[in-house]
C-alpha cells in the first residue's frame, strides 16, 4: 500500500510539473508580429547597388556551430543533443568565419545562427561574425524559447535565427512571419519560421534590390513547407511587379526540380520536400548547383564516405530575370564546420 501511495505521489508531482512547464511556456511563447521592423547594425562600409556591377551572394546554414562533421543529431536518427564541449562550438565558429572572410561576398545569408542557446554553450555567434566581417548586420529570430523540454537531456534555452551581413546601403529590414504548422502544445517550444527581408536602392533608378534570407520548415508533414513556400512566392511576385530586383536564398529544406544527383538511400530516414519550376511566379528561376551536396543527414558523424552518406541539394536561390546569373557554385567544405556547405551566387543587375 505504501508503495502504491508513493507511486501516486510521484505521478501527481510529475503531472503538476509538466502542466506547470507547459503553462509557463504558453505564457512566454514567442509570438512575433506578422511584419516587424528590424534594426540594421551599421558598420564602416555601406556601398550602393549599381546596374551592370556584379554582386556576390553567399548562403550558408551554419548549423549553430554545433553540427560539424563529428556530430549527429537526434532528430535525424542520431543520438546527440549538443557537442561535447564549448571548444567544439568555437572551433566551428572560427572556421566558418574564416571561410566567410575568404569568400569576400557582398551579401551573406546565414541560417541557424545562435545568440544565447544551451545547445551552443551560450556563445553569441552573430557578434563574432559581425566583428570579424565588419559589415552591416540584421537579425530575425526564428527560434526563441526559454526551455525546450525535449529530447532527454533536453535542448534547454534556444535563441537562434537568420542573420544577413552586407556592405550594401540597406534602407529597411523586416522580419516577415511564415505560417506555423504546429498546434498547441507542440507549438510553444517550436520554431517560428520567418523571412528576413532587406531593401537596397539601385543607384540611378527608382528600383530596389530586395534580399530575402530564408530557412523553411524541416520536421513537418510537408504542409508547413508548402504553405511557407506559397507565401514566399506571393512576396517575390509582388516585388517583381513593382519593378524590383529580387534574390531569395537560404535553406529551403526542399530539393529543386532537376537536382537528382544524390538519391535517397533509405526511405525511412528524413526526406526533403520538392520544389517545382511550375510553382515559380513569372520572371523567376531556381538557381542551384546540383554537382555537389549542400547538406548531409545527421544520422551519424561524417567520415567523408559520400557513397554511404545521405546527401541532399536543398540550399540555393530564387532569382528574378532582371539579374544576370554569372555563377552558381557550392563551396565544398566537406561538412567540416556544419551539416551544410555554403553556396555562392554571382549576379549582375541588368
Amino acid at each position: 500500500m505504501k508503495i502504491i501511495k508513493a507511486l501516486l505521489v510521484i505521478l501527481v508531482v510529475v503531472v503538476l510539473a509538466a502542466g506547470g512547464l507547459v503553462g509557463y511556456l504558453t505564457l512566454t511563447e514567442y509570438r512575433p508580429d506578422d511584419i516587424k521592423q528590424v534594426e540594421v547594425t551599421q558598420a564602416a562600409r555601406s556601398d550602393n547597388v549599381r546596374v551592370g556591377e556584379r554582386l556576390d551572394v553567399l548562403t550558408f546554414n551554419t548549423g549553430y556551430c554545433g553540427l560539424g562533421r563529428d556530430q549527429d543529431f537526434f532528430m535525424d536518427g542520431g543520438t546527440m543533443v549538443r557537442p561535447e564541449n564549448e571548444q567544439i562550438v568555437r572551433d566551428n565558429m572560427n572556421g566558418i568565419l574564416s571561410e566567410l572572410a575568404r569568400q569576400n561576398a557582398d551579401i551573406y545569408l546565414l541560417q541557424e545562427v545562435d545568440f544565447d542557446s544551451y545547445r551552443s554553450y551560450y556563445v553569441n555567434q552573430a557578434d563574432t561574425y559581425r566583428h570579424g566581417l565588419s559589415l552591416n548586420m540584421a537579425v530575425a529570430y526564428n527560434y526563441k524559447c526559454d526551455f525546450v523540454p525535449f529530447p532527454w537531456p533536453p535542448l534547454g534555452k534556444v535563441e537562434s535565427g537568420l542573420v544577413t551581413f552586407t556592405d550594401l546601403n540597406v534602407t529597411q529590414a523586416t522580419r516577415e512571419s511564415l505560417p506555423v504548422p504546429f498546434t498547441w502544445p507542440m507549438r510553444v517550444a517550436n520554431l517560428k519560421r520567418c523571412l528576413l527581408v532587406e531593401r537596397v536602392p539601385v543607384e540611378g533608378t527608382e528600383k530596389e534590390l530586395v534580399i530575402i534570407n530564408l530557412h523553411l520548415e524541416a520536421y513537418d508533414d510537408g504542409e508547413g513547407k508548402r504553405a511557407q513556400t506559397e507565401q514566399l512566392m506571393q512576396i517575390i511576385a509582388a516585388e517583381y511587379r513593382n519593378g524590383n530586383y529580387v534574390i531569395a536564398g537560404g535553406d529551403f529544406n526542399q530539393t529543386f526540380e532537376g537536382a537528382n544527383t544524390f538519391p535517397i538511400l533509405d526511405e525511412s530516414t528524413w526526406q526533403p520536400g520538392k520544389l517545382y519550376n511550375s510553382e515559380l511566379p513569372a520572371g523567376f528561376s531556381y538557381v542551384f548547383d546540383a554537382s555537389k551536396p549542400t547538406c548531409r543527414l545527421l544520422d551519424k558523424p561524417y567520415d567523408g564516405d559520400r557513397e554511404n552518406a545521405q546527401l541532399y541539394v536543398i540550399d540555393g536561390f530564387i532569382v528574378s530575370d532582371n539579374l544576370k546569373v554569372n555563377l552558381i557554385q557550392t563551396v565544398d567544405l566537406n561538412f567540416q564546420y556544419s551539416d551544410h556547405n555554403p553556396v555562392l551566387l554571382q549576379v549582375t543587375p541588368q
